[in-house]
């Protein structure tokens, strides 16, 4: 929006700028001519050329602060749709659920006007694990932040233990689910703060069990304050290895059923992947797991991969069902070897 108020503003506010400054010049010019020549009083003559600058500066003066009532007025419309929208779960209640299945239902979904899911549908049942692959911009993300009514669907629905996420309240739901991320975000705080944002009431033994789990325990007691160390803002004195541990630590305090995995390990060198993939390990046993895999090779035993391509499903099934396919998802598989 400020880009495009620049835009309509710049050649207008040149002009301006241009016609005044030539304004001046002029009168100067002219000025200067008729006192020489002696057709006006050499007083006369300074004082309009003194004039003409302290009116052209107030024009131009003016002018700028027209532009900053424009800016003023579109910021202020700004905060009045912020003033003016709508919890996302204002309708929603506290809900307990007893099983943990998760099912997307003739889902469709759009950025403004952009698609991104078409019509999507797939069962993830309670205790397994559901891989979701495909190009980039396909939609993969999109479906873990619509699990997680970070957005509303537009059409279809979703439910988790047989519930439309639509009917809780944001706290009720994410209750039951444990998210990574690809980019860890960690706040400006220490260490143990950061690992209890996941269950602020949880003890110091089980923050600690949690640390050893997520294999973070040995470097924070590395660190001059252990778990009092402050962190930079988002984890800026930290590795991307030690941030993700950190965050897979928080998720594990957290025990949440439902997990979210969105390609945690993609980013990290190789040796720091084997002990997040121990730390994974722990923190998705027993758990209804949602993948995004960027490394293939991680989700072989997965009980259902979904290949997304443009928005929907093209190819559902285990990797050696996909595999036999000869389809989308055994050239990804090829061509991944071939890179690797």
């Amino acid at each position: 929006i400020n880009i495009r108020m620049e835009k309509n503003f710049a050649p207008c506010d040149a002009l301006h700028c241009f016609g005044l400054y030539m304004g001046t010049s002029a009168i100067t010019i002219l000025t200067a001519l008729m006192a020489l020549h002696g057709t006006m009083e050499l007083p006369m003559a300074l004082m309009l050329i003194v004039y003409s600058y302290v009116m052209f500066n107030t024009i131009e003066a003016a002018n700028n602060s027209l532009h900053i009532l424009e800016m003023l007025d579109t910021v202020a419309e700004k905060l009045q749709s912020i003033d003016n929208a709508e919890f996302i779960d204002k309708d929603g209640k506290n809900i307990l659920i007893n099983h943990f299945d998760i099912e997307f239902k003739d889902v469709s979904f759009g950025y403004d006007s952009r698609e991104v899911l078409s019509h999507v549908s797939f069962t993830i049942p309670e205790n397994t694990t559901t891989a979701i692959v495909g190009p980039s911009g396909s939609g993969k993300t999109t479906i873990c932040n619509l699990l997680a009514r970070f957005y509303d669907v537009k059409k279809g629905y979703i439910t988790v233990g047989g519930q439309n996420v639509k009917d809780f309240t944001c706290d009720s739901l994410l209750k039951n689910i444990s998210m990574v991320f690809q980019n860890v975000y960690l706040f400006h705080d220490t260490i143990r703060n950061n690992i209890l944002f996941g269950a602020p009431n949880a003890t110091e033994e089980e923050m600690i069990a949690a640390a050893k789990a997520a294999r973070c325990h040995d470097f924070i007691m590395a660190l001059p304050d252990g778990f009092d160390t402050m962190i930079g803002e988002g984890g800026a004195t930290l590795s991307g290895g030690e941030k993700q541990r950190i965050s897979i630590a928080r998720c594990m305090l957290k025990d949440a059923p439902i997990v979210i995995l969105d390609e945690a390990t993609a980013s990290v060198d190789v040796d720091n992947e084997s002990y997040i993939q121990e730390a994974i390990s722990e923190l998705v046993k027993n758990k209804t797991l949602l993948v995004i895999a960027h490394r293939l090779n991680t989700i072989r035993d997965a009980d259902n991969i979904i290949v997304i391509k443009e928005g929907n499903i093209a190819e559902q099934g285990t990797h050696n069902e996909l595999i036999a396919l000869n389809g989308i998802y055994k050239n990804m598989v090829e061509l991944q070897n071939k890179n690797n």
